[in-house]
């Protein structure tokens, strides 16, 4: 792997120095589909507050990174640990509580229930939905308030990511998991999303970030790790990445003699 630097978080605290565990950690994951390897030793941590991006081609090992941190798929060997607690193996309705919120690809809504039965399903581990948690969702995302009686499946496409992102804040989420929001959607949409994503994380709500869209990932997030066939091969703080003739090559369209010759970063 290389490593580009990781001498400091992006709040500029040592990480070697710090006293309390990342909010997630995950060590050495391997997984396995059938006798693929999907993910052969994936090591990464993701501090509380930080914005981490994880980029990589298709079939690179993004999403089932994702859903093995989530609970939804239980690693055959290797750790998943919140705030240095293990909970690989227990399955992700239950990895709610622990703080956890996961907005999967295709953010497959309820397409039946209409946007506000969607929400409140976002909050089923509570007794009730919290009202805050309502109200914060519709001023992030006015236009669901407009549609708060439509049916989930009538939506368009960044409306519905919108209603997918709202069901997972439902459920107050320490971290929050997010696979490729921007497929599909217009730039102006994704523009639009990722300003939302920003303010979440302003708000106080740490996230881990799948995303082909290197360049818009990488100047929201702090830090990136970049995966190939299964392992982490890059990481570091995102300036870095973004300005890497490899990653500029890779995921910007540019070879990396143009980068390297004085290419700046999109």
């Amino acid at each position: 792997m290389t490593d580009v630097r990781l001498d400091q978080d992006p709040k500029g605290a040592a990480t070697a120095q710090a006293t309390a565990p990342p909010l997630l950690e995950l060590r050495d994951l391997q997984v396995f589909y059938g006798a693929i390897g999907a993910l052969k030793g994936v090591s990464l941590t993701v501090g509380e507050g930080e914005i981490v991006a994880l980029l990589g081609a298709n079939g690179a090992g993004k999403s089932t990174t994702l859903k093995t941190a989530s609970g939804m798929i239980k690693p055959r060997a290797g750790e998943v640990l919140l705030r240095g607690e293990r909970v690989d193996g227990i399955p992700s309705h239950e990895l709610v509580r622990f703080g956890i919120g996961h907005v999967p690809e295709g953010r497959r809504v309820f397409p039946r229930m209409t946007v506000l039965e969607n929400l409140e399903m976002g909050a089923y581990r509570l007794r009730r939905p919290d009202p805050a948690d309502l109200d914060r969702v519709f001023t992030l995302f006015p236009r669901l308030k407009e549609r708060r009686k439509q049916i989930g499946g009538t939506l368009s496409g960044g409306e519905q990511q919108m209603l997918a992102i709202g069901r997972a804040l439902m459920g107050k989420p320490e971290l929050l998991l997010l696979d490729e929001p921007s497929m599909g959607l217009a730039p102006l949409i994704v523009q639009q999303i990722f300003e939302i994503l920003k303010e979440i994380n302003v708000q106080g709500t740490t996230l881990l970030l799948v995303e082909q869209n290197a360049a818009q990932a990488l100047q929201l997030a702090d830090r990136g790790y970049v995966l190939e066939t299964g392992e982490v091969v890059m990481a570091g703080e995102s300036a870095a990445l973004l300005a890497d003739p490899r990653v500029r090559a890779a995921y910007l369209g540019e070879s990396e003699e143009e980068s390297a010759a004085g290419g700046s970063p999109a």
